[in-house]
Order: structure tokens, then C-alpha cells, then sequence
């Protein structure tokens, strides 16, 4: 099974927080801290969405794997170019159709949490993210670390109802290996759009308590 698990948005020359409370702002909901990703060299800041989906501010840090993994080397370039929406990411049952597909491995990541929990779990796709940012990265979150999902952290406030994306549908499709016309993202909405420029998302709409919000 597929679905879509969250959305990522990289932060503008203004920094985490600032970037952080305009979104707050925006949508009328509450952020949740997260934390640092250290194998990634970056940290973020979650907003938990219902259908166990969440929207992700991330940030590159000052550190030398920011610059060596791919997942820190993509937000520090959209971060570069002013900030704006990342990517998306689809969680999947099993990554192992993706790495023989790919012709290579998932990393792990990990989390920890102040009162010592980890949350982990493996991905794979950034590279692919990187060269054609309309496609999503995938990740399985590791056994046992359901409770610590990001979509669990506090009670849901708002939900995400649609991404719209500069690209091709057969594109993201063939990426996702998505032969069957019946087969699907579970929990995703995309609208496409013709690319003018480069692709990748163009805007996220979310049913929030301010009503339709799309950034």
C-alpha cells in the first residue's frame, strides 16, 4: 500500500522560526517542536494533520552532513533559491520493489525525542527528488514506532485536501511504478499543471479552522 505521508517546505533566508510562525499564522494552527535529523544534517518543525499526514518545515543546518546526504543537500538548495515547497513523500509497505528499481539502497533516519524515544525509519528517492523535484521521495517508518509517528504528536487541527504540482501524471506515476490505472496514492489529491519552469509542487491547499488555506 501507498499513501501520501507528508509534505515538506524548506525555510526562507528568514530562518526556522520565522518561517514556522508565518505558516502558523496562515493556517491558524499550532506547530509542534520536532527535532534534529542528525544522519541528515537537518531539524524540523511538524504541524500534524489528520489522516495520520503531516506538514514538515525543514531546515539545513551548519553541520557537514547538511552538505554530504542528499536529503540535507535538497533543502539546503531550496532554501538557497528563497525557500518554498520541497517535496512530497509516500509511505510504502516495503522499499525493497524501489531499491532494485532504483539499483540502490534506503538510508536510515532517526529522531530522538527529549525523554529518550527514537523514532526511525528508512528512504529513498531523494536523488531522484533532487533531479526531477515533481516526484516524491519514500520512506517505511520502522516497526514499532507507530505512537511517535509526527501525525501523532498533538491533536490534529487541519488536514491536507490538495497538491498541485508542475508535471506530468504519467511521470510521477511511472516513478511510483503505478502500472495498473486502478492502483493509487491512498489520501492524495494532485492537480497538474503544465511546467513553464521547473518542475515540482506549486502550492498545497489545506481545510484548516480559517477555512481553505493554500500556500
Amino acid at each position: 500500500m501507498m499513501r501520501l505521508d507528508h509534505v515538506s517546505y524548506a525555510v526562507g533566508p528568514e530562518g526556522l522560526t520565522d518561517t514556522v510562525a508565518r505558516i502558523a499564522d496562515a493556517l491558524g494552527i499550532e506547530r509542534v517542536k520536532g527535532g534534529v535529523h542528525p544522519r541528515f544534517g537537518t531539524r524540523n518543525a511538524i504541524f500534524p494533520l489528520r489522516n495520520r499526514q503531516y506538514l514538515e518545515v525543514v531546515e539545513a543546518l551548519d553541520h557537514p552532513s547538511s552538505e554530504k546526504a542528499p536529503f540535507g543537500q535538497a533543502v539546503r538548495a531550496r532554501s538557497e533559491m528563497g525557500g518554498g515547497w520541497m517535496g512530497w513523500c509516500v509511505a510504502v509497505d516495503d522499499l525493497s520493489p524501489f531499491e532494485e528499481r532504483l539499483e540502490r539502497h534506503s538510508v536510515p533516519g532517526n529522531r530522538k525525542f527529549p525523554d529518550g524515544r527514537e523514532l526511525t525509519w528508512r528512504q529513498i528517492g531523494i536523488k531522484g527528488l533532487i533531479a526531477d523535484p515533481q516526484v516524491p521521495y519514500l520512506l517505511r517508518w520502522d516497526d514499532g514506532t507507530e505512537d511517535l509517528h509526527p501525525s501523532q504528536a498533538a491533536e490534529p487541527q487541519a488536514s491536507l485536501s490538495a497538491i498541485t504540482i508542475a508535471g506530468s501524471r504519467e511521470r510521477v506515476r511511472d516513478w511510483l511504478g503505478l502500472d495498473d490505472p486502478q492502483q493509487k496514492v491512498k489520501d492524495l489529491n494532485v492537480e497538474f499543471q503544465a511546467p513553464s519552469g521547473t518542475p515540482g509542487i506549486l502550492s498545497v491547499t489545506f481545510e484548516t479552522p480559517k477555512g481553505t488555506v493554500t500556500l
